[in-house]
């Protein structure tokens, strides 16, 4: 099976721009829901990811608890605890699996290293789930 039958595109992705601020992506992930975003540069090449927790305490660190400092700071700044690491999108379903069960979505990217969209493992275990439910083999 190919890994692009999971793919959401970027059309339909939230993610934020390298250049944010920290109140930019702090209002982000307010708006959209997720505790978690991919970072894209200009390029449109994935440069990491943005978790709440990173962001929890580079308001801490860098900010002193003042959120009005938050405007003054650029979210590559912010260490991550870690990176969603992305598969190459002629990558394997076992390479897809074996990323997803270490994180919430895998960043797709292609050959020139742009980010063309994301995997989720609730789309991976809903595909699982029906497959299971029908009796069809995998």
């Amino acid at each position: 099976m190919n890994i692009l039958f999971f793919l959401t595109p970027k059309s339909m992705c939230a993610y934020l721009d390298d250049d944010y601020t920290l109140r930019q992506a702090l209002e982000k992930m307010e708006a959209t829901g997720y505790a978690a975003l991919p970072i894209l540069n200009k390029k449109g090449e994935y440069c990491g990811t943005l978790r709440e927790g990173d962001m929890l305490w580079a308001i801490k660190e860098m900010c002193g608890m003042d959120l009005r400092q938050t405007e003054n700071h650029k979210i590559m700044d912010i260490a991550h605890k870690r990176d969603n690491v992305p598969v190459h999108v002629t990558a394997s379903m076992m390479d897809l699996i074996a990323r997803a069960s270490e994180q919430n979505f895998v960043p797709v990217v292609d050959d020139k290293n742009a980010f063309i969209g994301l995997i989720t493992r609730r789309a991976i275990m809903r595909y699982c789930q029906e497959v299971i439910s029908s009796g069809a083999p995998a």
